[in-house]
Parts: C-alpha cells; sequence; structure tokens
C-alpha cells in the first residue's frame, strides 16, 4: 500500500533563474552564491550537468568545462517566494504533511488516494499544478511508496520530472541498482564505516539482519532503517536542534582583515535574530576564518552562558579577536556557529536589568527588521558588510519571505 508522496524540484535555484529569464532556458546555467571564479556553485541546470558541472564545482572550472554557461548570482528571496507558490500549488492539490528543505515536500495519502491508480493520478495533477500556477521550468520528481524515507529515494531514481513508485512487493529488490550513497542518510563517514564492515551494495544492506543494522550504525537508527527498507513505518520523534550557525565566501573588497572582522559581525547579528525567532538559547559559540592554501585558519571557541542576544554575541567575538592573533595572509571564508542550544520552553528568562535590556533590545530590532526590510537597523561594526552574507537556504530551513521589501 501507498502512504506517502515526495516532491524533490530538479535544480530548483537554476530552474527559478530561468523561469524569469526566458532567455537562459535551455542554456546551461551556474547559480552562484558571489561574484568570483574562486567560489563554488551551488545549483546547475540539467544543461550545465552535461558537461560535468554540478552542486560544489568551482566556478572557473565551470567556466572551462563549458565556456558558454551562465553564471548567475544567487537570490535567495526569489527562491522563497517561488518556494511558497509551489506549496500553494500543491497544498490545492493534497494536502502538504511536511517541508524538508527549499526543494522538497511530502503529501501522506489518506484512504482511496493509497491505490496506485489513484495515486499516479494525484501526482500527475501535481505536477500539471505545479506547471500552470508556478511556471513551466519547474519540474520535480515525485517518489510513491509505503513509507516517507521510501518516497524520497524514490525521487531520486528518476530525474528530471520523473515518477517512480515502490510498492511493497518490488522491495527490496527494486533498491539494489542504487549505491550506498544514494540513500539519504548515507553520507562519506558512513559510507567508510559500511565498508569496514565488507559492504559495499545496498543489496548487501538490505541483506542484513536488524541486530546487524544497529551494531553497524551504533544507535537504534539502525532499527529503523531494517524497517525502512522493507517498507514499514516508523515514529518519528521530534527532532532537538544541535547547532545553528552561517558561513560566506568573501566577496573580493572583503578579504582583508577588518572586512572578514565586518563580515563576522554580519553573520552573527543574522544567525542571532535566527536564533531568537525559532525560539533557542545558545551557551556556545565557534567563529572560522578560513585562509589561502599558504595560510592556517583562525579558530576560536567561546562560552556564552545561556545567551540570545546579539550583543553579547559580538562582545564575545570581538574580545577573543582582541587577543588571539590571526594569521597573515588573505581570508577567504568566515563562518559563525552556536551550539549547545536549549528550547526556549526550558530556559529561565534573565533576571537582571542589564541583561534583561540587551534582549528587549535585539527583540525589538528584529520587529524593526521585519517590518521595515533587512538591515533596516544593525549594529555600527557591520556597517561596511551589511550587504554581505545575504540570506542563504540551509537544508532544512525555509527563511521567511517578506515581499514588501524583497
Amino acid at each position: 500500500m501507498l502512504r506517502w508522496m515526495f516532491f524533490d524540484l530538479n535544480s530548483y535555484f537554476a530552474s527559478v533563474e530561468q523561469h524569469d529569464r526566458p532567455e537562459l532556458r535551455g542554456r546551461p546555467v551556474v547559480v552562484s552564491p558571489v561574484d568570483t571564479n574562486t567560489t563554488s556553485a551551488i545549483a546547475a541546470s540539467y544543461e550545465a550537468k552535461r558537461f560535468g558541472i554540478k552542486t560544489g564545482t568551482n566556478i572557473g572550472e565551470a567556466r572551462l568545462l563549458c565556456p558558454d554557461v551562465q553564471i548567475v548570482l544567487a537570490r535567495p528571496q526569489r527562491y522563497v517566494e517561488v518556494h511558497k507558490q509551489v506549496v500553494e500549488a500543491v497544498e490545492s492539490c493534497l494536502h502538504v504533511d511536511g517541508i524538508h528543505s527549499i526543494d522538497e515536500v511530502s503529501c501522506r495519502l489518506m484512504g482511496s488516494e493509497r491505490q496506485p491508480e489513484r495515486a499516479v493520478e494525484l501526482a500527475k495533477k501535481v505536477k500539471r499544478t505545479i506547471v500552470k500556477r508556478v511556471g513551466e521550468c519547474l519540474r520535480c520528481s515525485v517518489g510513491l511508496a509505503p513509507n516517507r524515507w521510501l518516497a524520497k529515494v524514490a525521487t531520486d531514481m528518476q530525474k528530471p520530472d520523473g515518477l517512480v513508485i515502490l510498492n511493497e512487493s518490488d522491495l527490496p529488490h527494486a533498491l539494489y541498482r542504487l549505491k550506498p550513497m544514494d540513500l539519504p542518510g548515507i553520507g562519506s563517514r558512513m559510507n567508510k564505516r559500511l565498508l569496514s564492515h565488507g559492504i559495499t551494495t545496498v543489496r548487501q544492506i538490505c541483506e542484513l539482519s536488524e541486530a546487524d543494522m544497529k551494531r553497524i550504525w551504533h544507535s537504534v537508527v539502525g532499527s529503523n532503517w531494517w524497517h525502512w527498507l522493507r517498507g514499514f513505518e516508523t515514529y518519528e520523534k521530534p527532532t532537538q536542534r544541535r547547532t545553528l550557525g552561517h558561513s560566506h565566501v568573501l566577496p573580493p573588497k572583503h578579504r582583508t582583515i577588518e572586512g572578514a572582522k565586518a563580515v563576522l559581525v554580519r553573520l552573527t547579528h543574522k544567525a542571532a535574530a535566527r536564533l531568537r525567532s525559532i525560539g533557542y538559547w545558545a551557551s556556545r559559540m565557534a567563529a572560522h576564518i578560513s585562509y589561502g592554501r599558504d595560510s592556517g585558519d583562525w579558530r576560536c571557541d567561546l562560552p556564552l552562558g545561556l545567551a540570545q542576544d546579539t550583543l553579547t554575541m559580538v562582545e564575545s567575538l570581538t574580545q577573543a579577536w582582541d587577543r588571539k592573533p590571526l594569521p597573515r595572509g588573505t581570508p577567504m571564508k568566515v563562518s559563525i556557529t552556536f551550539y549547545n542550544l536549549t528550547e526556549q520552553r526550558q530556559v529561565i528568562e534573565p533576571l537582571f536589568p542589564q541583561e534583561r535590556n540587551r534582549l528587549d533590545l535585539s527583540r525589538a530590532m528584529d520587529q524593526v527588521n521585519s517590518k521595515f526590510g533587512r538591515n533596516a537597523i544593525y549594529l555600527a561594526a557591520m556597517h561596511e558588510a551589511r550587504n554581505t552574507g545575504r540570506t542563504g537556504i540551509a537544508f532544512n530551513y525555509v527563511p521567511e519571505f517578506n515581499p514588501e521589501f524583497s
């Protein structure tokens, strides 16, 4: 029985660019975060992929692989806007149960929708609706399966514009043609662990006992995998967020010590606002600057107590900056990460007036920026970098879109 439908928009960022700019349709397109050859592609159209260009390919290398490639700068706010249009289109046909990223949503099938013929009919209807209501360049691959994990697997089995059904009777042999790293949840580290146990194929994974999978995965997750591969559903308990952060490849004009610091303050400002928006507090913060090949990186790990306000975080960064020497060389990339996070409901808010004032000030800044647009009010230390570190798209986080100020 089919219980889940999963949608994966194909080459999403590049497809939005082709949708908005008809002259790019049918041409190799790469989306870049900044205008420099030293950064990497964050998306590539299928026309570009035919030349060996993919997400993560260096922009300079992409130009060598395909001299005619069109490099366009990323427009995250536009991608969020179109994402919302796509979700509305899907919702008009079938209730959206989960939004997993900017380009992935899932729907739970109910009643007669679980019959294969009806499920396929619904999938085709959603595809048509997205094309009609959003745009013909927005193609998606659809997976139908007994559980959500398998439905996601199915979306990767036929791209672009695919429609794959995994019935219980197809399992597990329908998965044998895949490679272990084709399965969501198996990255390079997990693949190395599988190799250490002599496992090189998906068939070998499917033939493992539940006890063996728990042993190899070092947790109950292995038991979940055993059930997923056989079409069973498992209870998904709410996840606890562990980290939150932002990184940014420095544009040429900010590849100085002063520029790197300004962008770090900008990322701290942005990450702190996001931390408050999702209701978390952080007890530690890490800052990192990546240099060129001939210089060592700069890192610092800072205790915060338990903080949510921007001023405390920027002060901690500034103190570390002043006391820890930086390597000589050209800074290329910066990042900020908050970790050891605690949910709002588990925190007793500050009792001392100074701490309360800082938090109230940060929340007031959030309200002003929400009403009047990004960076309507900000810390002076980030003035020169206020337009860097623009909103990115994390895998499982879709920022809010404000059409008035995009």
